[in-house]
């Protein structure tokens, strides 16, 4: 990573901060809901299974929709897309707080899902474009802001969670509002440089060896993530607070090291031996996690460490994507988050099926052999991702116009 990416990652213009403020706020919605699982299992008499599908109809929907998002922000504009993004998010969390049943909940967070697709694949792109100081320095401030959002959010979710399981989502629509008004001001809109992007492309984008790879691997590595993150709520055995503080703890363990130690990381060692050393760790923590589930401090324990290896994960392989291919960062982006998504979508159920049928050791042991399969995914496949090692270079003025910015005010 250049040295200059580095030192001014946090000086950047106006419109670059609307965004990322906007990115904390859509990524405290994955882990809001996480304090209040119990509390909505139980006020809408919902089956485990029942919950966790707010975590896959809002992460299916996500994905499925990210393969036409580039399509679409080609053609209206990067802001037009953010603010309909925002806009739904809005909407559709205050339809989840008004709810009375748990299928009217998963049905919205589908609903809540679009509108993170439109938002999350553009943001990136935007960030990436507008940004001072490269690709890199982008990219650890869109970390940095996954990093905050899911870190807050469950602490948010637990506080808001203690009086009413509806609290988080209504705190959601006054968050997104703002984030919808700071966008909305601060961004450039007129003037912008656009490149209409073929429908198709996403889909033909996975088919380059070295972005296939890596979206096959981040499919694996995502069921790990989600476990640990949609089914641990359920074996702690805490209430909204002391899920939202655990997940807290574990949200600012992902944020440092994906601001801070990743960066450090791929000064020092390629990209592909990060991953080869980080995933096998994640795999051994999710052991761990299993087997000490029925101690609530020593998974708590497991979890925060998880997040410390979750939140290297998170920059490398962001980083990884953006180098992968000579496609336009937006397409690559929704390809890989497309399917990305797609393994988050599946594994919280499955964890709840798991649990019934065996018990709460198993989900974690799932999680482990995923991790394990996104390892052996990149290992088999180094050959074709060696050039990830690369010292990457700073955006070129056409990498910009290719993601539907023009240059930073």
């Amino acid at each position: 990573m250049n040295t200059p990416a580095t030192t001014s990652v946090w000086k950047q213009p106006a419109q670059v901060w609307a965004v990322a403020f906007a990115c904390v706020v859509a990524f405290m919605g994955i882990g809001l809901v996480d304090p209040i699982l119990p509390a909505i299992a139980e006020s809408l008499e919902a089956s485990p299974v029942e919950t966790e599908l707010l975590f896959t109809s809002y992460l299916l929907v996500t994905g499925l929709a990210m393969l036409v998002t580039s399509w679409i922000s080609s053609r209206i504009g990067a802001k037009a897309t953010l603010l309909i993004g925002l806009a739904l998010i809005v909407a559709f969390s205050l339809l989840c707080a008004l709810s009375g049943s748990v299928d009217a909940v998963i049905g919205f967070r589908a609903g809540w899902g679009l509108g993170n697709a439109l938002f999350i694949s553009t943001a990136l792109a935007t960030i990436v474009g507008a940004a001072s100081g490269g690709s890199s320095a982008a990219i650890i401030l869109y970390e940095a802001a996954l990093g905050l959002g899911i870190a807050i959010g469950p602490l948010l979710g637990g506080i808001l969670g203690e009086q009413s399981w509806r609290g988080p989502f209504f705190g959601v629509v006054v968050l997104m509002a703002i984030a919808f008004l700071a966008v909305l001001v601060l961004l450039r809109g007129p003037g912008e440089k656009r490149q209409p992007v073929r429908f198709s492309a996403p889909f033909t984008a996975l088919r380059r060896p070295a972005l296939a790879i890596l979206a096959v691997a981040a499919l694996f590595y995502n069921i790990g993530f989600f476990v640990l993150l949609a089914f641990s709520p359920f074996p702690l055995g805490f209430g909204a607070l002391g899920i939202g503080f655990t997940f807290f703890g574990w949200g600012v363990a992902l944020a440092v090291t994906s601001v801070w130690v990743a960066p450090v990381l791929m000064r020092r060692m390629p990209r592909t031996r990060i991953i080869l050393i980080v995933l096998p760790l994640l795999a051994v923590d999710l052991v761990v996690a299993g087997l000490v589930v029925g101690s609530a401090a020593a998974l708590v324990a497991c979890i925060v460490i998880g997040g410390l290896l979750l939140g290297v994960m998170n920059t490398v392989l962001t980083e990884a994507v953006m180098e992968a291919t000579d496609l336009p960062r937006s397409v690559a982006s929704s390809a890989y988050s497309a399917v990305r998504f797609l393994g988050g979508a599946m594994a919280p159920p499955i964890a709840a099926l798991l649990w019934h049928a065996f018990n709460a050791t198993i989900p974690y042991v799932f999680a482990a052999v995923s991790v394990l399969l996104a390892a052996l995914t990149i290992f088999l496949g180094r050959r074709v991702v060696a050039h990830i090692d690369d010292e990457p270079a700073d955006a070129e003025a056409e990498d910009a116009q290719a993601i539907l910015i023009g240059d930073a005010a």
